[in-house]
């Protein structure tokens, strides 16, 4: 049934949640996976989501690509990138030149 606030959905674990665009994604869900600290933690969703799904949970391992590259990703957008810099200058790392 589509409404104002979107299509009713439920997901797998049976939460139901409304949704206008064509995102799987259950807000319930997702507030229950979000990190609680680490850099993860600083982000939106799906800016995390793109990394998690690029195999980056580390600092460590976001050290490894360029600025660029992250850009690339499909939910990494220009306010993500303030906060992973600062994450990783924290740790004295930066990214790939």
């Amino acid at each position: 049934m589509a409404n104002t606030k979107g299509t009713l959905r439920t997901c797998e674990q049976g939460h139901s949640y409304y949704k206008s665009s064509d995102c799987p994604t259950c807000p319930v869900c997702e507030k229950e996976r979000k990190p609680k600290e680490g850099f993860l933690s600083l982000l939106s969703g799906p800016a995390r989501r793109a990394l998690e799904n690029q195999g980056i949970t580390t600092l460590q391992l976001l050290s490894q690509y360029s600025e660029k590259e992250i850009l690339k990703l499909h939910g990494i957008g220009p306010s993500a990138m303030p906060k992973l810099r600062q994450a990783l200058e924290e740790e004295e790392l930066s990214f790939k030149v």
